[in-house]
């Protein structure tokens, strides 16, 4: 017996290959290459040719490689050997399943594709997005539980709304997710139409519709020259400062900014919604002696009088830097009860700072910070004329 074919739709043919008949092939199969929902019923022939001399008989089939017990079959004639296969299952490729005719010595005398699995669903998820406006991208999955189990085709097509003549794009991804980018042509200010269509041997199905004008889906590049830094030798606070992306520099919009940071050791990250459109920001409240990793992102807000919100950009590569040691934690003190008590006071005080600001400012406001670092200066005044006078009541 030949191992387990690797390929589809094989043939020993006596001159190359033309109608399917007797007097071109040692054998054929009908039906050839049938497309079929699962589930279904298939009843195939194997004819060969009476000068071959084979009887029906002494045929038998295989299914991707694994012969088919010899219960399904029926000689029809001498020259005729049908098998029949109930419920069939989803093709294990989309390339079809291979049902091949052999005869008594394992030789292949025909072979046929099946094809198994369902008619596309309506494609879902539609989602696009341009880059910088310069192109226009469209992402979407297919509907149902996912693949047809058989080669499908997806088509994205477009026409602006009023005028537009309907166009297909050219540019895709063929693996999941399904995406093509359209990169010519574009017009902004004038809302398309967008949509999928998706079809196979078995039928046809289409996306809903959606209407976008390019301008409302701009994302771009993250910011650029993400740097951090500390802030003085202040031990909670680090500096962060980045670029506008430069892809957007002609532009009129506002731009909106995220910043997000985590622990060297941890993958939790904690993000800062409203940074506003400045580009630079203060962590604030952080621990001393510690490394830290920043991200930042871009929102580019209202291109050219748009109102709807943008889409947010990759986050830039992650940038990192450490807070300064904390002077307590180098110098330490021998009077537990009184650290215990500074410490008990300072997170007293922190909280109800954080508390304040938390009601009068947002984000990386420069009115808290600069308030804030005043209220670091006093703190740090206070606790070295507190350490100096429990070091005179020591000695």
């Amino acid at each position: 017996m030949k191992g387990v074919l690797d390929f589809c739709l094989i043939f020993l043919t006596l001159h190359i290959p033309g109608v399917l008949s007797l007097s071109t092939h040692v054998a054929i199969i009908y039906p050839q290459d049938p497309v079929l929902r699962i589930g279904s019923n298939l009843t195939a022939s194997c004819w060969v040719h009476p000068e071959l001399g084979v009887h029906a008989s002494s045929l038998f089939w295989t299914l991707n490689g694994q012969q088919l017990p010899s219960s399904f079959y029926r000689v029809l004639s001498p020259t005729n050997l049908s098998v029949t296969l109930a419920g069939l299952n989803a093709s294990k490729q989309t390339s079809g399943d291979n049902l091949v005719c052999h005869n008594h010595k394992g030789h292949i005398l025909a072979g046929s594709c099946l094809y198994v699995g369902m008619p596309p669903v309506k494609p879902v998820n539609l989602t696009c997005w341009s880059r910088n406006t310069k192109d226009l991208t469209c992402s979407w999955a297919p509907g149902g539980k996912g693949e047809t189990n058989i080669s499908t085709q997806y088509k994205l097509k477009y026409k602006l709304r009023w005028y537009g003549t309907e166009k297909e794009c050219a540019d895709y991804t063929h693996t999941q997710p399904y995406s093509c980018s359209i990169t010519q042509d574009l017009h902004l200010f004038t809302p398309y139409e967008i949509w999928v269509e998706a079809s196979n041997q078995l039928g046809w199905a289409t996306s809903d519709v959606i209407t976008l004008d390019i301008l409302d889906v701009v994302t771009t590049d993250p910011p650029s020259g993400v740097t951090v830094s500390r802030v003085g030798q202040l031990e909670d606070q680090l500096s962060v400062r980045w670029e506008a992306p430069p892809a957007l520099k002609d532009f009129l919009f506002q731009a909106k900014y995220q910043i997000r940071y985590r622990l060297e050791d941890s993958q939790d990250w904690k993000v800062m919604e409203d940074v506003g459109n400045q580009t630079s920001c203060r962590l604030a409240g952080l621990r001393p002696g510690t490394v830290y990793f920043v991200q930042v992102r871009c929102n580019p807000v209202g291109i050219y009088g748009s109102r709807k919100a943008g889409i947010w950009s990759e986050w830039s590569h992650p940038t990192a830097a450490s807070t300064p040691h904390s002077e307590r934690m180098m110098s330490g003190s021998c009077d537990s009860k009184s650290s215990g008590d500074s410490n008990s006071t300072l997170r007293r005080e922190l909280k109800q700072f954080f508390g304040w600001a938390r009601k009068h400012a947002y984000g990386c406001s420069s009115m808290s910070m600069k308030l804030y670092d005043q209220w670091r200066v006093l703190m740090q005044k206070s606790h070295k004329v507190r350490n100096q006078v429990l070091q005179g009541d020591k000695s």
